[in-house]
């Protein structure tokens, strides 16, 4: 940051955090991927890294009004997807505490969702960008906390 000071450059570091989440590759993200090979973990995974990926591109998509509607529509789709993902992979889950923690974070999950949502409909209204990458991050940090407690009950 203190870079960024002296050459008296504007760096939005929400905008910023969301562009990297595009670019981390699997070894980096090891922390959020579940190692167990049935189809339904590994599945898992697919779903949390493209939900990653599609929510990355919308500093560069937002401008684009055609283009950031169909973006929003993917994300939507990959919602839905991660969540019956996530559904799947409860039954694997031993004990009743597990799949209640797991519950836990897929009402939190939603709820995020849900204020994403509104936050695309405050962005079209007043045109708020920021408030779109905030909300963004703050959905790609509740799809990490699903993988973390799947992997704290599975493995």
């Amino acid at each position: 940051m203190g870079l960024v000071r002296k050459a008296d450059l504007s760096v939005n570091m929400n905008e910023s955090v969301l562009r990297l989440q595009g670019s981390v590759n699997e070894a980096d993200s090891s922390d959020y991927r579940v190692t167990r090979t049935e189809d339904a973990f590994q599945e898992l995974n697919r779903k949390s890294a493209n939900l990653k990926r599609i929510l990355s591109r919308i500093p560069d998509e937002i401008t684009d009004r055609k283009t950031f509607l169909e973006t929003i529509k993917e994300i939507a789709s990959a919602i839905k997807k991660l969540l019956d993902a996530v559904t799947e992979v409860s039954q694997f889950i031993p004990g009743m505490q597990g799949k209640q923690a797991l519950e836990h974070r897929k009402r939190d999950f939603v709820k995020h969702s849900k204020k994403f949502s509104n936050t695309l409909k405050e962005y079209f209204k007043e045109g708020q960008a920021n408030a779109v990458f905030v909300s963004a991050t703050y959905l790609i940090h509740q799809t990490n906390l699903i993988m973390l407690t799947v992997k704290d009950k599975c493995e």
